[in-house]
């Protein structure tokens, strides 16, 4: 959308703020063969970071192919991998009578056929001819290595909701993770050009379960945290942005967005682009306030269906991170907010978790994940 307050897609360029720190790590990352693993709530700013990384990259002249695999909506093993390979083979080949011979020798071995007739109007550009097998799985893996060495250029595959594939069952999934963990260490043993591998997630805690409590690529993907962007930037952004459009806001009614939003960029931008629609000139409390009950109107409905989902302990848990305890385990807290039993607090804990509302951090302390949720449970559903 046009306008200073872009919330509709990834930014690069002079609408991306903060974070240089992390552009900087990711691309040293990169550049030394390393593969990465980012995990953070939903619209926090992930894509936007590795954008502006391979930005920043090809600015400096660096030559790469970059392919963009989004596994949202993959159940299978055969959809995870049809959807791979064809994202990988889109991202170097212009046309398919340039690349239907190289694509089928590189598919040589597996079950795979390369169906260059649908190259311009589908995704479904690979079918299998029977049930994946290891070799499928491993030749699929092995395309961006593959072509990275055939083409005389490096490859860079971002995979996104990479948590997605914890959906396929038990024994599907660690095949994969195992042999993509091996793609990754062969890559980094290569002498010439290579594949890196980005893994993306936006369900934190079903995330950490990959990478921190299992450790399926332990040693094979470096964790790059997203930290909290500077509130004066953040402030700045929306003083600088209103001013684009000779408006004028003051700077502590902006800083009570930014500390309500916990630094929450997509949630500030979609908030200031709706103040942006009320006002002509000055924004005043009043406009703030209106357009922040037009936010929440809008994410209602699924702040809701969250809350019905919850049941009566989860709910008294929820009260009790709300009033800033940590340790629910204890006496007090547990007869305080009737958690039953310290036993019957660890349910509750895994329940949340796993619905993606808390996520616990290295020191067992609390955060909710989403911060207007936190916001209209605390002023809406209890009341407070």
């Amino acid at each position: 959308m046009d306008g200073p307050f872009i919330y509709d897609k990834f930014v690069t360029g002079k609408n991306f703020i903060g974070r240089k720190s992390e552009c900087n790590t990711l691309h040293n990352l990169l550049e030394n063969r390393e593969n990465v693993c980012m995990y953070e709530p939903p619209k926090t700013g992930k894509m936007s970071v590795i954008r502006q990384c391979i930005f920043n990259m090809r600015l400096a002249g660096k030559q790469f192919a970059v392919a963009d695999v989004n596994l949202f909506n993959v159940r299978t093993t055969g959809a995870f991998l049809k959807k791979f390979g064809a994202a990988v083979i889109r991202s170097v080949a212009s046309a398919p009578a340039e690349y239907e011979e190289t694509v089928r020798s590189l598919l040589s071995g597996t079950g795979f056929v390369f169906d260059f007739e649908k190259f311009s109007e589908s995704d479904e550009i690979l079918s299998l001819t029977s049930a994946p097998d290891a070799d499928d799985i491993q030749g699929i893996l092995d395309l961006p290595g593959k072509i990275a060495a055939m083409k005389g250029m490096d490859f860079i595959v971002v995979i996104e909701e990479f948590q997605a594939l914890l959906k396929l069952g038990e024994t599907e999934y660690e095949d994969i993770f195992r042999m993509l963990a091996l793609t990754m260490a062969e890559q980094k043993k290569q002498d010439g050009h290579y594949a890196s591998f980005i893994l993306v997630g936006s369900k934190v805690n079903a995330m950490k379960h990959i990478f921190e409590e299992k450790k399926y690529f332990y040693r094979a993907a470096e964790h790059l945290p997203l930290r909290r962007i500077e509130d004066r930037m953040q402030i700045d952004h929306v003083v600088r942005g209103f001013l684009t459009e000779g408006k004028v806001v003051e700077n502590d009614l902006v800083a009570g967005v930014v500390t309500l939003f916990k630094g929450n960029i997509w949630y500030l931008n979609n908030f200031a682009a709706i103040c942006d629609s009320l006002s002509k000139g000055y924004m005043n409390e009043g406009i703030l306030m209106d357009a922040l009950g037009m936010l929440i109107s809008l994410h209602e409905p699924k702040f809701q269906a969250m809350a019905d989902d919850l049941t009566g302990h989860q709910l008294s848990f929820m009260k009790a991170v709300l009033d800033g305890e940590s340790r629910f385990s204890s006496i007090e807290t547990v007869e305080k907010y009737g958690l039953n039993s310290s036993a019957n607090v660890r349910r509750v804990k895994d329940a949340l978790k796993k619905k993606e509302i808390i996520t616990f951090n290295e020191k067992d302390e609390p955060e909710i994940l989403d911060p207007l949720f936190e916001y209209w449970l605390n002023k809406f559903y209890f009341e407070r």
